[in-house]
């Protein structure tokens, strides 16, 4: 028998990321995607598909300037946001003033300002607002979260996290909309937002200062000249010379590029397969961080977006000793690698198809031998963390066999979280232009008038 859904939404912004959250709640019959809202009547119609193809009604299709006549005429309750990042306070805040429930992709927003508006949007209303962070979600990060909490190694004293994305997975952010800084906050807030949002709960602490460098060394039409790379066209499609150029997207090649991107550039001009030696791009691909936390630990942080490998190596220095956390996600891309994923997607959001690797979890305690951690690895969309998160946010698809999400240790990001993980990323933009440290909280007043009691349990805590 089919239940009437208790929740009407909104999908605002109907690209590629938005597929996970459009499945989702037309997968779960307490939910019903009333409304689609997005410049490219196109990308709305895909996402139809998507819903009668779940066995879901269709939903009405709005323009992005009648957003606020959507949530009443439609009789909005759930609004789930999945623009270009700059765009996300636009339809968070009425939202929240509509008093709707909000769920977020990360980042929450890309600037101190839009992040202010937020917070004081949240705090006048007392709605609620989710950050979208589903790394927290993948059971090799809350093994993590739990060796941690349990002391495994004592006083956590320095953290150092290095992140690799590979020339597959790297090289799509200067292809698209993300290479503007203005548009994506560049990397450090697109990306790096969901490690910093990952140690923030590792260490349940907030960071307190930022300090350093970013370049563009890689990509970009100086640096492809540089090395060699560059070849001379303005955007893959139709080009000769991209024929086969490994740093190419063929949109064309893959039924759900073409008809998210390709077949909707004649409804907003937007370009979605741009060289990555050519300008503009304002976003960095090599940034080095260094931050202190109010307890006392530091990070140092390295984010390189033109690795030949892809993963990451997390390592937790303490007062009993050390942990190390190394993933491997892909272990080498060949040349020219065919997107044939449903989703359309290039890395992240599937497991690696091809030269996948592994997680290793190493203890090293003080004065014993080293004890390799088992781990719960999972092949989906980010290391099981995707469908994990899903559940958290909306319930199990089938309440009867609910996966457990672990949310009694980690509850889904809430607003707060998503400002103290953006302030590292504004912090460290900062400095990449003026070469000094930056406070963190300086940046976002809202961080300040919220801190009250936790800030002043955290200087007890550090006498």
């Amino acid at each position: 028998m089919s239940r009437t859904p208790r929740h009407r939404a909104a999908v605002v912004g109907t690209g590629h990321r938005a597929q996970t959250f459009t499945r989702a709640l037309a997968e779960r019959p307490d939910h019903l995607v009333a409304a689609l809202c997005d410049p490219s009547p196109t990308r709305m119609a895909f996402h139809n598909r998507l819903l009668a193809e779940a066995g879901a009604p269709t939903a009405t299709q709005w323009e992005l300037d009648r957003f606020a006549d959507m949530l009443a005429k439609e009789e909005i309750d759930e609004v789930v946001v999945t623009t270009v990042d700059a765009e996300h306070d636009r339809y968070i805040v009425p939202a929240l003033r509509a008093g709707c429930r909000v769920v977020t992709e990360k980042p929450m927003t890309v600037d101190a300002d839009r992040c202010a508006r937020i917070l004081d949007t949240v705090r006048e209303t007392g709605n609620s607002l989710t950050v979208a962070f589903n790394y927290r979600f993948n059971p090799v990060h809350e093994k993590v979260h739990a060796l941690l909490a349990e002391g495994a190694v004592g006083e956590i004293l320095s953290v150092h996290f290095e992140w690799l994305l590979d020339v597959h997975h790297g090289a799509d952010y200067f292809r698209r909309w993300h290479r503007e800084k203005d548009l994506s906050g560049g990397l450090m807030v697109h990306k790096s937002g969901h490690h910093f949002d990952l140690v923030n709960w590792w260490l349940a602490d907030e960071p307190r200062d930022v300090f350093g460098y970013g370049r563009l060394g890689f990509y970009g039409r100086a640096a492809g000249e540089r090395h060699g790379l560059r070849r001379a066209y303005d955007r893959a499609h139709g080009a000769d010379r991209a024929a086969d150029d490994p740093f190419a997207l063929d949109l064309a090649a893959n039924d759900t590029l073409r008809a998210l991107y390709l077949d909707a550039e004649r409804d907003d001009g937007y370009v979605r397969d741009r060289n990555v030696f050519d300008g503009p791009v304002t976003i960095e691909d090599d940034m080095a961080v260094l931050v202190r936390y109010a307890k006392g630990a530091t990070m140092t942080y390295h984010l390189t977006a033109y690795s030949p490998w892809e993963g990451y190596r997390v390592m937790f220095n303490g007062s009993a000793g050390r942990l190390e956390l190394e993933v491997e996600e892909s272990r080498w891309q060949p040349p020219r690698t065919r997107i044939s994923s449903r989703g359309g997607a290039l890395h992240g959001d599937t497991a690696a198809a091809e030269h996948p690797g592994g997680a290793r979890l190493t203890l090293r305690p003080l004065w014993r031998p080293p004890v390799n951690v088992p781990l719960v690895t999972a092949h989906e969309e980010h290391g099981g963390g995707d469908p994990r998160m899903l559940d958290a946010l909306f319930g199990p698809v089938d309440p009867a066999h609910a996966v457990d999400t672990g949310t009694a240790a980690h509850p889904t990001a809430t607003e707060r979280d998503g400002a103290l993980a953006l302030a590292v990323g504004l912090a460290a933009n900062q400095c990449f232009e003026t070469g000094r440290p930056v406070a963190v909280r300086d940046l976002v007043p809202g961080l300040r008038e919220a801190s009250g009691g936790r800030e002043q349990a955290a200087q007890v805590q550090a006498r």
